[in-house]
């Protein structure tokens, strides 16, 4: 089976996505084998069916498509055209420009301003000049070029929408004589559809900018030579050169250098993070002073941020509930706008003997006035900056279906491990017995752990590297396997272990028995050095508290959130020492994955709006069950990513506020736009039964209206402040 992509002109908004799902889907074998990507204006196609046959199926719709042939680098979105190379928008220009010659060459030929606008409005009615009505015939077929097509479309599976009730409106207007005003809502409908498509692209462009995209080519290091080579033809595995201040073209690890890594296009962190042999680097961040070789990981299709805009590009598909009851509302409201039009056109002539032409034209202004253009766009509009400003700010939402429910939350249960902690050991006290020094015993012990592998003997290492401890030269070093190990140090016999091999060996005293069950009920591990007579210290590691986990759950509470669990399948000890630093209100520790489930369960019924949080993998049933899974590790972990409806890409709880915040802003937004776009339809529709509304001034409203709907989205793109 082929997979084709397509570039659509002409799909900006959910409307184009379901109108392409209907025609295309029955063609293709099934709706399942497209998919859509609204921010790069593509569609994928899982068919045999020839590319041309798509394309003409397409062209039927009032939408043009073409084979999609950027290849170069899978991050790339399309660039803007310039206005005047873009054919919708220069026909939009042509058409206000007509409108404006034909309305003043019409006063021109008139002798004046006031008989060029007409003694009933905005036109002169059948005494408009010849030369006059071409004018303004070419402004309205300008302007109505890329819409009337879609109006057949409409027409002929009898699906009224805003592009068949405005044909209907300038055709109406063009019958009444009112050539004037039908140039103006052809003109001003074609500049509403133009700023809707400015609105989205601007949304693209962003997505662009905030992610900062990486760099189309490579410094590839081979044979001790350096070479430019497109990002999308470097294979996995290949060692490539970064130069200070660049750039990072691909996820790879540090093979040679040291440098601060600008990691804020990917994960939002403000503060460089410094990257060495080992570590890992993502594509579109950015470099500091020093020069780094990096071994690619992933190919340039398969990066962190790769996938950040294809599910960024993606999410809009998953429709936000608001964004799902305009859809449903317009569904029935345009058709119902269409049949009062009808109605209000011979209802008063036939029953009451009124004026055809004088009702006509009200009915006309019904139509236009009942163009849900500003509804329809108010929603996607907001959902796809939403998501863009996210994406930038280091939170993945994986659809626009998920940009509401954070704003909802009543309960939030989070995993420990990897979760509120950092998920590895650290040193958190060292305990020298006798007269030796802390600084000796992490000595003794670095060197006794330099050839182990453990978790808490790369804790140990890497404490005693940031202290400047180096190890010392050791002899008859010999492991104990699950136990700990012997060796000679200057001379010294020493053994490192467990408290479980301290018993072994005999050697323990009652105040040392009584330190270590101290210790390991506040939820320690540690590790206890000896020589051949006595125990000469404990070293104590904990998995360390995120620093970030109590100051946002403090915040989330000042937020409105009204339970926080910890659920956990460590030791209880363990669980309540790190519930009690960071504030939860419950805990449940010891849990199987299934009991996590039942927990979850328990919330949801109690509390309704419930998020889960974790590590992506062993708490990925209990993301499911939940209303809304967060997934931590998504730089690590493709797990994770697909796990959760939402990742967090910095593993940085702080997020978290700022996601309930950046939620409820776009809701107040959405719900902004909804009202004021009803709210201005039912001042004009009053107006229009009074007869005091033109079709001009209906169509400038709409058109408003929009502009004012899409100008409030966008401020979306701009994060919100800590007290939004």
């Amino acid at each position: 089976m082929k997979n084709r992509a397509f570039k659509i002109r002409g799909m900006d908004c959910a409307d184009e996505v379901a109108i392409l799902r209907r025609e295309i889907g029955p063609l293709v074998g099934g709706e399942n084998r497209l998919s859509f990507d609204i921010l790069r204006g593509k569609m994928d196609v899982a068919s045999e069916v020839s590319a041309s046959a798509i394309i003409g199926a397409v062209a039927k719709t009032g939408m043009k498509a073409e084979l999609w042939l950027v290849e170069e680098n899978a991050t790339t979105l399309n660039r803007p055209k310039k206005w005047f190379r873009d054919g919708h928008s220069l026909l939009t220009v042509i058409s206000g420009l007509l409108v404006v010659c034909g309305f003043l060459l019409h006063a021109w030929l008139q002798g004046s301003w006031t008989s060029a606008l007409g003694s009933e409005g905005m036109a002169l009615g059948h005494h408009v000049p010849v030369v006059v009505r071409l004018t303004y015939l070419a402004a309205i077929l300008t302007g109505g070029w890329f819409v009337v097509p879609k109006a057949l479309f409409a027409l002929r599976r009898l699906r009224p929408d805003m592009n068949l009730l405005m044909t209907i409106a300038v055709l109406g207007a063009i019958v009444l004589g009112e050539w004037l005003e039908g140039a103006l809502v052809s003109f001003l409908f074609a500049l509403s559809l133009a700023l809707e498509t400015w609105s989205v692209g601007r949304a693209r462009r962003a997505v662009e900018a905030l992610l900062n995209l990486a760099p189309s080519t490579v410094r590839v290091i081979s044979g001790g030579r350096e070479s430019e080579v497109p990002a999308g033809e470097v294979p996995v595995g290949t060692t490539f050169l970064v130069r200070p201040a660049a750039r990072i073209p691909l996820d790879g690890e540090v093979l040679e250098g040291t440098s601060e890594v600008n990691q804020a296009p990917i994960t939002g962190e403000s503060v460089p993070l410094l990257k060495e042999k080992g570590a890992t680097v993502f594509a579109g961040t950015i470099n500091g002073n020093g020069p780094l070789q990096i071994r690619s990981t992933k190919g340039a299709s398969d990066t962190t941020l790769a996938r950040i805009i294809t599910l960024v590009g993606s999410a809009h598909q998953k429709k936000a509930p608001s964004e799902q009851w305009v859809e449903h509302f317009a569904r029935y409201y345009t058709p119902i706008v269409f049949a009062a039009a009808i109605a209000m056109f011979l209802v008063p002539p036939l029953a009451f003997g009124a004026s055809w032409s004088a009702w006509a034209y009200r009915a006309l202004v019904l139509l236009v006035i009942g163009c849900p253009c500003a509804l329809v766009i108010s929603t996607p509009v907001s959902i796809v900056a939403a998501l863009a400003s996210s994406a930038r700010n280091g939170v993945l939402i994986k659809g626009g279906a998920y940009v509401e429910t954070p704003a909802r939350l009543k309960a939030i249960a989070m995993d420990k491990t990897g979760t509120l902690t950092e998920g590895r050991p650290r040193v958190v006290r060292v305990l020298p017995q006798g007269e030796i020094s802390e600084r000796e015993l992490m000595q003794i012990a670095s060197t006794m752990e330099s050839q182990n592998d453990h978790p808490l003997a790369r804790a140990i290492l890497e404490s005693c590297r940031n202290q400047g401890i180096s190890a010392l030269p050791i002899d008859a070093f010999s492991m104990i396997q699950g136990k700990g190990a012997t060796g000679t140090i200057a001379g010294k016999s020493y053994w490192i272990g467990s408290h479980r091999y301290l018993e072994e060996r005999r050697e323990e005293t009652p105040e040392i028995h009584a330190s270590l069950n101290e210790l390991a009920r506040t939820g320690h591990s540690v590790v206890v050095v000896g020589n051949e007579g006595r125990v000469v210290g404990m070293i104590a590691l904990a998995d360390a508290i995120r620093p970030a986990s109590a100051p946002s759950i403090s915040e989330l509470r000042r937020l409105g959130i009204e339970h926080v669990v910890m659920l956990t399948g460590d030791n209880r000890p363990t669980a309540e020492a790190i519930a009690k630093t960071a504030g939860v209100d419950e805990i449940h520790a010891e849990l199987l994955p299934e009991e996590k489930l039942m927990q979850i369960d328990k919330l949801v019924e109690k509390y309704g709006q419930v998020a889960m949080i974790g590590d992506g993998v062993n708490d990925a049933p209990s993301m499911a069950r939940a209303t809304l899974g967060i997934a931590m590790g998504a730089m690590g972990s493709d797990a994770a990513v697909e796990a959760g409806d939402i990742a967090l890409m910095s593993d940085d709880l702080s997020k978290l506020p700022w996601l309930v915040r950046h939620s409820r802003r776009a809701l107040f937004i959405i719900k902004e736009n909804i009202v004021l776009s009803l709210a201005v339809k039912a001042i004009f529709v009053v107006l229009t039964f009074s007869g005091y509304a033109s079709l001009w001034a209906a169509i400038a409203a709409d058109m408003g209206v929009s502009l004012l709907v899409i100008v409030n989205a966008l401020r979306l793109l701009h994060p919100p402040s800590t007290t939004d």
